[in-house]
């Protein structure tokens, strides 16, 4: 069976925070993925999940906050009951410029995560774009992460691969038994929603939901996290999107 989540960071611009939650119960949600903005009241966030039978089954945590406070990030972990971990992100200057870099990144990744592995949770990273933008030597900096451990997992963010010109379907199939996750997210037709920067709610935009999901349950991807970078109206966001996954 399939789980649906929904990544809270869609409604950072709408708060308070306990607000969405009910919005998100009341919406039929029973999973979110949190994000490291969030966690600077656990007890208060863990209050508000249980409050609205929402479980927190993935998040996003920087690689810095891992690196730098394991036993203090595993405890947030624990407290959370949170299942698996995704590194999201690396800013534009400090990203490596060809492909020994991309590969020594990946041994860094997989460093930083093995705490994590050793307590039982899913840990790897999630995608952008960037990922996608072949080196000198021709290389794509996603499959040098990728190669430097075979235990780090992938949140494979769908639209980020769509953005970069890439078949997710392609991606899926490549990565199948490495893909914990999925972010699904989709594109707006050319001329809409330019004021949520080009994103659509799910079944909303130009994504081939058809094969993606076929891919998807044929490589055994069974946690789809909803995604929207920039809603302008995260509830239609979250009801609309909801709708569109349970129909697949």
């Amino acid at each position: 069976m399939t789980r649906i989540s929904y990544q809270l960071y869609c409604s950072r611009n709408f708060p308070p925070l306990g607000d969405t939650l009910q919005m998100l119960a009341n919406a039929g949600f029973a999973e979110v993925e949190g994000y490291g903005g969030l966690f600077d009241d656990t007890d208060g966030l863990r209050s508000g999940l249980q409050a609205n039978n929402l479980r927190m089954t993935s998040s996003h945590i920087g690689l810095d906050m891992i690196e730098d406070d394991p036993v203090g990030t595993l405890a947030i972990i624990k407290a959370l009951g949170i299942e698996k971990v995704f590194a999201p992100f690396i800013g534009p200057s400090d990203r490596p410029t060809d492909s020994a870099g991309w590969l020594a990144f990946g041994r860094r990744l997989a460093e930083a995560g093995k705490p994590l592995q050793d307590a039982g949770l899913d840990f790897g990273w999630h995608n952008h774009a960037f990922e996608f933008d072949t080196t000198d030597s021709g290389d794509v900096p996603l499959d040098l992460i990728m190669q430097a451990s075979d235990d780090l997992m992938l949140e494979l963010d769908l639209g980020w691969v769509r953005m970069s010109g890439h078949d997710p379907v392609d991606w899926i199939k490549k990565y199948a038994g490495r893909i914990s996750a999925a972010h699904v997210k989709d594109i707006a037709h050319d001329g809409e929603c330019t004021d949520e920067d080009g994103w659509a709610d799910v079944g909303h935009g130009i994504m081939d939901w058809s094969a993606i999901h076929a891919a998807l349950q044929a490589a055994d991807v069974d946690h789809y996290v909803l995604e929207h970078d920039n809603p302008k109206d995260h509830i239609r966001f979250a009801t609309r999107s909801l709708a569109s996954v349970k129909a697949f």
